[in-house]
């Protein structure tokens, strides 16, 4: 009985997200190429040409910001989530939402930096080689954006950043949560690895959709040269150029990435939960 009521420490989102972002970051890369790329080269043919120009290793360029970014966004978020169910009641889904809602605008505003400079590493890739900004890792990448744009460079994009942070977290783990929850209400569920894995792949599918097009905005914005773009609306302006899936741009990468990234995510977390949880005094 115990150790269906263990709770998860507050750092363990933080840990168990950058865990899955080894994982996935591959196919991370591969969006984040998708989305800014000016032609129309599709997954089939962007991974051959990415291997025949710069090899196997360049599907990990950029691992460090993301560990980084992960580490600084997540821990964040699933920290803030955890920490203000003391505070907030989160027995109604109303009340997921909105907890989940906080922390993902804490997580946003906190994360901004790292996944900037993740989103540039991984672009370099596909930039002709006097072009690349070559940052050795993410701390040499913050100092050099802090160096030669500003302080202020460094929360680029905090805007949709911090917009896509409260309907991921909305998608991930409110409706993990409650899809937990129903499933573990029925006779064919019990707290296991089957369990963790259904309900964390329904809040991949919803969190994949709900951020998307906040998404897209924030990756041209974070990857924009000094003055490209006027403001947030002047992207939307040149994204909507493309029509209405030009919001979605990269949608199958997307979930291709964020469907395992948010299974591994909580799966991970499940079993730190179980194994190295606490067990919330009466």
């Amino acid at each position: 009985m115990t150790t269906k009521q263990k709770q998860s420490r507050w750092y363990f989102g933080g840990l168990a997200s950058a865990g899955a972002a080894c994982c996935t970051h591959p196919l991370d890369l591969i969006k984040v190429t998708l989305q800014t790329q000016q032609g129309k080269l599709s997954v089939l043919q962007l991974v051959p040409k990415i291997i025949r120009e710069q090899g196997v290793l360049a599907f990990y360029s950029g691992l460090s910001a993301s560990m980084l970014r992960q580490l600084t966004y997540s821990t964040t978020r699933f920290g803030v989530y955890e920490v203000g169910k003391e505070y907030i009641k989160t027995d109604t889904f109303a009340g997921k939402i909105a907890l989940a809602g906080l922390s993902g605008l804490a997580g946003g505003i906190v994360g901004t930096p790292a996944d900037m400079v993740n989103v540039r590493m991984q672009n370099d890739v596909k930039l002709p080689p006097e072009q690349r900004r070559n940052y050795k890792n993410a701390v040499d990448g913050l100092i050099k954006v802090y160096r030669q744009e500003g302080f202020a460079r460094l929360f680029s994009g905090a805007t949709t950043a911090t917009g896509r942070g409260i309907l991921m977290t909305i998608g991930q783990i409110a409706f993990y949560d409650q899809t937990k929850l129903y499933l573990l209400a029925t006779p064919y569920f019990q707290d296991n690895l089957m369990t963790h894995f259904t309900a964390s792949l329904v809040a991949g599918t919803i969190a994949t959709t709900l951020t998307q097009p906040l998404d897209v905005l924030k990756t041209r914005s974070m990857n924009a040269k000094p003055g490209e773009y006027s403001g947030l609306w002047d992207i939307v302006r040149h994204t909507a150029k493309l029509g209405p899936m030009g919001f979605f741009k990269g949608y199958i990468p997307a979930f291709v990435r964020l469907g395992p990234h948010t299974v591994i995510t909580f799966v991970f977390l499940e079993q730190l939960r179980l194994n190295f949880g606490y067990v919330k005094s009466s």
